[in-house]
């Protein structure tokens, strides 16, 4: 059954054309992710399907009492209202009988368990998260989501995810987080070209069908350009005639150069010079974090060439506070964090600094930072041609920042934080509002970045991308450095909660009184000789892996240019260094039952 079809849609904004025949379809079953770089138009498609944007062109079948429930992306709080009250009030307009029972449950699975909370106290994500609270309580044939991750811990994340696999309404969503579209969705469909592309399957189908489809794009440009510089030829022979036909091939000549002109695949390319970095980095010793009273106990932590730290942990736990001490916005309750003289430290904040109503225009505001920089490759670029490979065109660049989309201006902040060529990166959710094209061009920059790299992410993915280490905030007020990527960690976690629930439910096993009269075997007051052996090899075979990992960081920094290579060396580097902390983490254990037994 179609819920809703869009056929041959044309949508402008100004002298900007967002969609020029557009096609879409939407299923009973289709479960929908819709994906595009930034300014492409995803929210915009999502309001002309909710009957909240008009079209200019084109035509919209919608089935009949088809019911809509969108997130709202600025909803009226009423500031005196409860929690509970707020999603009632939200959900009165759609005669939606809901208990308080399921009012209560909802909020509290998206992590808001107070429920009598004044709307007036919350922050932002808060009144996001209440928002989309109603929204999943509203009965409907089709569910519409902007961005449902944000603001989100990894715990709520998991939940949400669960809970959408398992509801029966059709369902379109922009999100950025990889994970959730290759779990959810049974559709990609991406803006493009002014057009739509869809692709069934997940998101790992989705990679592979689009490398096809511009495969064969690729193959038809070429002919295209053949075609183009025969007629360019022509027309600069400035043929005399005046004839129908002459005007004709002028004609065709002007069809053809529109086709190349469409035919070229945006690509974002991310290429910065790097400052060099000293020994000394960033010393934290005995860091207390907090305003008035401390969000978690002391913090001790030496940072090491190299290092790619992501912090996870629940809402409120203090992420971004830790984040905003290192990068000295945020004075210490007690302790310090010092970075070292060579540092220069680029951080990507959440609330980035462009103000909503600035005039600025796109250009001014990064020749703020530099007029001119040098990339990776020892070319100097002007800060033009620079916002050209961030697809900032000549129009975008002399647009007012007011008037950019969201996603826009978090892909200039982005810009402004990299030509300064940092070697300390900080970012705090790099991820909100940023297009997947955006991101894997992050993900690869980072692949060659020299320096380190500390950022807070709800994004299991981008963590698992690039991370090799977590500064976990447990649920004891204390950051735990665990070692690994969040898959890794999520896996050691789940084994730990199976684990605690077998020793719970297994009962005592009941001894016979002759059980009882056995002797009881003696403590272990020693390591065994194997034991001893390797805890005494095991730091040769340490130094030799750290060894190797750098020789591959030089590798990577040598052929910085050469994707190919860089991807290859990633692997093998991503494999030793697997390696590395298995071999460390055996050390470490070994050490401290040695000392256990000296205790």
């Amino acid at each position: 059954m179609t819920y809703i079809s869009l056929e041959n849609i044309k949508k402008t904004f100004g002298a900007q054309t967002l969609f020029l025949d557009l096609n879409l379809g939407i299923q009973e079953q289709d479960k929908i992710g819709l994906i595009g770089l930034n300014g492409t138009g995803k929210s915009t498609l999502l309001n002309i399907i909710s009957g909240q944007t008009d079209i200019d062109a084109g035509k919209i079948n919608t089935m009949r009492h088809l019911r809509i429930a969108q997130l709202m992306q600025s909803p009226v709080f009423e500031a005196t209202y409860t929690l509970s009250e707020q999603v009632a009030h939200f959900l009165k307009a759609t005669h939606a009988e809901i208990s308080e029972y399921e009012i209560h449950s909802m909020l509290n699975h998206l992590d808001l368990p107070h429920h009598d909370l004044l709307v007036g106290e919350l922050s932002g994500g808060q009144m996001k998260r209440l928002a989309l609270a109603a929204t999943l309580l509203t009965p409907c044939d089709l569910l519409i989501l902007d961005e449902p991750t944000n603001h989100m811990d990894n715990d709520t994340i998991d939940w949400l995810e669960s809970y959408l696999k398992r509801i029966k309404s059709a369902l379109i969503m922009v999100t950025h987080d990889r994970y959730f579209l290759d779990r959810i969705v049974n559709c990609i469909v991406e803006i493009a070209d002014q057009t739509l592309y869809r692709y069934d399957g997940h998101y790992e189908t989705y990679l592979s069908q689009k490398s096809e489809r511009l495969r064969i794009q690729q193959v038809t440009q070429s002919r295209v350009k053949n075609l183009y510089l025969r007629e360019l030829e022509w027309i600069r022979a400035g043929v005399q005639a005046r004839a129908t036909k002459s005007k004709s091939r002028i004609q065709r000549f002007e069809i053809i150069a529109s086709q190349l002109s469409s035919l070229q695949d945006q690509s974002l390319a991310i290429s910065t010079a790097f400052t060099r970095l000293g020994k000394k980095i960033l010393e934290i010793d005995d860091l207390v974090i907090g305003y008035k009273t401390p969000l978690c106990e002391a913090f001790t932590y030496m940072a090491k060439p190299g290092d790619r730290i992501g912090i996870i942990g629940k809402n409120g736990s203090g992420k971004t506070t830790l984040l905003n001490t290192i990068a000295g916005q945020l004075p210490p309750l007690s302790g310090a964090s010092v970075f070292g003289p060579t540092a220069k430290v680029g951080y990507f904040t959440q609330t980035p600094e462009i103000n909503d109503n600035d005039d600025l225009r796109a250009i001014d505001f990064i020749k703020e930072t530099a007029e001119y920089v040098t990339s990776s490759d020892g070319t100097r670029l002007s800060a033009s041609e620079l916002m050209e490979q961030f697809l900032f065109d000549s129009a975008l660049q002399w647009t007012p920042i007011n008037d950019l989309s969201g996603g826009e201006r978090r892909r200039l902040q982005l810009l402004k934080v990299l030509i300064d060529a940092p070697n300390v990166l900080l970012m705090d959710e790099p991820t909100n509002n940023l297009d997947l094209d955006t991101l894997k061009a992050l993900e690869r920059y980072l692949d060659v970045f020299e320096g380190i790299v500390i950022c807070v992410s709800h994004d299991r993915y981008f963590i698992d991308r690039t991370c090799d280490q977590l500064f976990v905030f447990t649920d004891q007020n204390q950051i735990s450095i665990q070692a690994g990527n969040y898959s890794d960690y999520h896996e050691r976690s789940h084994q730990q909660e199976q684990l605690l629930d077998e020793d719970t439910s297994i009962p005592k096993k009941q001894v016979s009184s002759q059980e009882g009269r056995q002797k009881p075997k003696s403590p272990k007051k020693k390591l065994s000789f194997n034991e001893e052996k390797l805890l005494k090899a095991l730091p040769l075979e340490i130094e030799t892996l750290e060894a190797s990992i750098e020789a591959i960081q030089d590798q990577m920094a040598q052929n910085a240019s050469d994707f190919a290579k860089i991807q290859s060396l990633f692997e093998e580097k991503e494999a030793l260094e697997t390696l590395y902390f298995e071999k460390y983490e055996q050390y470490e254990a070994l050490l401290a039952l040695k000392e256990s037994f000296s205790s």
